[in-house]
């Protein structure tokens, strides 16, 4: 009987209970404050990871023009098995018939011998007249291209994510505000029905205490629905997969800083994008000016052979001409001249590249215009905002005040429903503005901290805010 009750209590023990499942398949969640959720996207969004990967590539091709200017050193080894018919004549270069050397024979036979080869040649190039600085310059002005691309990506990436969190900490207010609405307008309603049962108040106004209450509780809805599709966005944007993420309003509602320090990048990574960009075709113009340059090879070869074929005719058996039997060496230089017929076509690839330098020079110039329109508007943003937010203070307190006044004529008997739902209706517009005021100066300083191509400096004043 022991036994059998032990059994059943590892069996239950062992069992997966529902509120286990639950917690094993939904992960707590995840709480982030401004400047944590910007460092954590720069971290973990898939964009970012893939811009610094494009980053080592550039650097692997990099390795890869420079290592151009190192000598080369090939080596071979080769065993066959073939006949030693030979004729005189010339074959014109091509890769089908292999290379026959030795003697014509006078008999021609179809027995097989060996034959072996081995041989190193070594091959450097000193002189090249500037072929070969010029790809490394374009492998430079690549990679520095792609380093511009990593900081927009970036900057890109934590503008949105930043964005992300500022509309989910608006729409957490809105909640705030609505659900203070609800409140005050369910207090509202059950004194008018208190009053409306005891037949100092008409109906009507019962009945518009109800209609305010269930819009306001409409409302309400909505604004948790909006909470939701923001913090959903927050998510994505972060990249976070498992789980949910709630946000930590605390250094947006602690208040704004009094001075923005937004101070500008070295240069914004939009015109480091098209001045790399620039740079680019124009190495790319250097390479194609220096391609039809003579170059200068030094090369020198050591090779052996071995042949089981003499110049008499007769032939080894068994494992003759596996051996290397004659070595030689070999020293020299060599220089190539490229295709003296490519100048029509090099004229044009030139030309066509020197369009594609004044097309990225044009590009460049029209995003300093964009930079700097962006910088002007978000310049005046930041003091419109700040402005609204010295004001809305004021709207909430007088506000206050008329519900207060509105509520207690109300209860004296001297004001209707409609008076008292007109006055909440301007507190909760009140309060929502005053908590929005203070999130749309984040967003401005945000925005102009974009604008200026670094968002260190606004990372900073996050912090800073939130240090009690």
């Amino acid at each position: 009987m022991i036994r059998c009750l032990c059994l059943l209590v590892a069996i239950v023990g062992l069992w997966p209970g529902e509120s286990g499942a639950q917690s094993a398949s939904q992960a707590a969640p995840q709480s982030f404050t401004l400047d944590g959720a910007l460092q954590y996207a720069v971290e973990h969004y898939p964009s970012v990871r893939a811009a610094l990967e494009q980053v080592n590539t550039s650097v692997a091709n990099l390795d890869v023009a420079a290592s151009s200017y190192l000598p080369r050193f090939d080596v071979l080894w080769q065993t066959n098995r073939a006949t030693t018919n030979n004729v005189f004549g010339q074959l014109l270069p091509q890769s089908v018939i292999p290379a026959l050397s030795g003697p014509v024979l006078p008999f021609t036979s179809m027995d097989g011998v060996w034959g072996s080869a081995a041989g190193g040649l070594f091959s450097w190039e000193p002189v090249d007249l500037g072929l070969r600085g010029a790809v490394v310059r374009e492998s430079q002005a690549a990679l520095a291209r792609a380093r511009a691309d990593a900081g927009l990506t970036r900057l890109t990436v934590q503008y949105a994510v930043g964005q992300a969190f500022l509309t989910a900490v608006s729409a957490q207010q809105a909640m705030a505000a609505a659900d203070a609405d609800v409140q005050r307008r369910d207090v509202l309603a059950r004194a008018a029905h208190t009053l409306v049962d005891n037949q100092l108040r008409p109906g009507a106004e019962a009945s518009r205490a109800d209609a305010e209450l269930a819009a306001a509780r409409t409302r309400a809805l909505q604004a948790r629905q909006a909470q939701a599709v923001s913090q959903a966005t927050l998510a994505q944007m972060l990249g976070v997969t498992a789980g949910q993420v709630e946000v930590n309003p605390r250094q947006v509602l602690g208040g704004a800083p009094a001075e923005a320090t937004a101070a500008a990048a070295p240069e914004h990574p939009l015109l480091e994008i098209s001045q790399a960009a620039v740079d680019v075709a124009r190495a790319r113009e250097d390479v194609l000016a220096k391609t039809d340059r003579p170059r200068l090879y030094l090369q020198s070869s050591v090779f052996a052979r071995g042949t089981g074929a003499h110049a008499d005719g007769s032939v080894e058996g068994g494992a003759g001409g596996l051996g290397l039997e004659r070595a030689n060496w070999a020293a020299g230089v060599q220089v190539v001249v490229p295709n003296l017929f490519d100048f029509a076509p090099l004229r044009a690839r030139r030309a066509a590249a020197s369009a594609t330098t004044r097309a990225e020079v044009a590009r460049h110039d029209e995003a300093a215009l964009t930079v700097t329109a962006q910088q002007r508007t978000a310049d005046a943003v930041v003091d419109l905002a700040r402005a609204i937010a010295q004001n809305t203070p004021v709207q909430l307190a007088a506000a206050q005040q008329s519900e207060a006044q509105a509520r207690a004529r109300y209860d004296a008997g001297l004001a209707s429903i409609v008076e008292v739902a007109e006055a909440q209706g301007l507190l909760a517009a009140a309060e929502y503005q005053n908590a929005m005021a203070r999130v749309d100066v984040w967003k401005a300083l945000l925005a102009q901290a974009a604008s200026h191509g670094s968002l260190d400096p606004f990372i900073g004043l996050a912090r800073g805010a939130g240090v009690p």
